[in-house]
């Protein structure tokens, strides 16, 4: 039976490359039957990234039958996974996130998760001697992703190791890094046409917080004022996907690539208390603008309060 190999729903740049990177491993070290597969449609950065390397989109499933193999990447979080994941055969988990919980396994699987900006960064050290079959569109994918998560290396959650490997990529590939992720940004930013609730779904992760549940939409771009010129629309919509997703709040953090820093839409009081007791600021108004603010994963996540 195939291998299935996905990351989270809603994916990235990294959760749409790294699973064409491990399925490339998988079949071509190990001669494991695999295919990369995504849950949901990729965002404009991703779309560019495999237009970019010539990469085929993988295909888009909704559904996996219980019992079938799977490798799951740049996540540990069933609620970003498929309903029945835990009735599915899961051999293995690369990730750079905090461990959630909540995962099962028939037996003993392979898990590698390290404290780096990218899941391609962690398969870039697995695979090794390996590297010297990977062909120049998977290299390719791989740069873009660590490119991505780190925002270029801007972004906090950025070690040596992720900088270290993005340089040997770019080297391999003839690619100048300042150039390639300039174009990567400007796809990123482009988002003119997708709905205010694709917008706040594109780049989304559930959390609870002190009881609340919160789906945290980050968009990160080189073009700030394109969305922001949106917030009245964009917050109204807010109480539609909310009550969609079954969350009590969505929280939207709109990233500046270029001046590190995060503004955040306050339409309601619940956001404000969230604003105030989380980042230590005052909030005036409908937005709130929260200098260094770049990482979810490290920056958001880690203070959101009540």
């Amino acid at each position: 039976m195939t291998t299935l190999v996905f990351g989270h729903k809603s994916p990235d740049t990294d959760s749409t490359g790294s699973p064409i990177i491990w399925a490339w491993y998988l079949k071509t070290v190990h001669g494991i039957d695999a295919k990369p597969v995504l849950l949901g449609e990729p965002n404009t950065e991703a779309a560019f990234m495999l237009e970019r390397w010539n990469l085929d989109k993988p295909e888009i499933v909704t559904e996996v039958a219980d019992g079938t193999p799977v490798v799951i990447v740049d996540t540990n979080n069933p609620a970003e996974l498929p309903a029945n994941i835990n009735n599915c055969d899961i051999k293995a988990i690369i990730d750079h996130h905090k461990l959630v919980g909540g995962l099962e396994t028939a037996g003993p699987i392979h898990i590698v998760m390290e404290p780096l900006a990218c899941t391609a960064t962690i398969m870039f050290k697995s695979i090794g001697k390996h590297m010297a079959q990977m062909p120049d569109n998977i290299k390719g994918a791989m740069l873009s992703c660590i490119l991505s998560d780190t925002l270029e290396f801007r972004s906090p959650t950025t070690t040596q190791e992720d900088t270290a490997i993005a340089h040997d990529l770019a080297k391999q590939l003839g690619i100048g890094i300042p150039a390639y992720a300039s174009e990567m940004f400007e796809a990123k930013s482009d988002v003119s046409s997708f709905s205010d609730a694709e917008l706040l779904r594109m780049d989304s992760k559930e959390y609870t917080v002190d009881g609340k549940d919160f789906r945290v939409s980050v968009l990160e771009t080189t073009a700030p004022k394109i969305v922001l010129d949106r917030k009245d629309s964009l917050m109204a919509s807010m109480v539609t996907v909310a009550a969609e997703d079954g969350a009590d709040q969505v929280l939207l953090f709109v990233v500046d690539i270029l001046n590190e820093e995060a503004t955040l839409l306050v339409p309601n009081d619940l956001v404000k208390t969230v604003a105030e007791n989380s980042f230590g600021v005052t909030v005036t108004g409908d937005t709130v603008v929260l200098p260094g603010v770049m990482s979810r994963k490290k920056q958001i996540i880690p203070n959101l309060k009540v």
